[in-house]
């Protein structure tokens, strides 16, 4: 469940709600009982598991950093 950030448009306090995504936003304020506004804020993306970063699906292989070239026989 994430967490919602308000802003009252009457004392201009923020408040914090942790609540569903199918819950009814908040529309009074706790402190003064004026009314609420969502604010849009950033939210950090967090994937777990194997396969996101670069470095995970990279193979390394001796012959791809070593590589020879044969030598003409006459």
């Amino acid at each position: 469940m994430p967490f919602y950030m308000y802003e009252c448009k009457d004392c201009g306090k923020t408040t914090e709600a942790f609540q569903k995504m199918s819950d009814e936003p908040l529309k009074v304020c706790p402190s003064c009982g004026g009314h609420l506004k969502k604010l849009l804020s950033n939210v950090g993306v967090v994937f777990k598991g194997g396969g996101y970063y670069s470095t995970d699906s990279k193979k390394t292989s001796s012959l791809s950093s070593t590589s020879t070239v044969p030598s003409k026989k006459d």
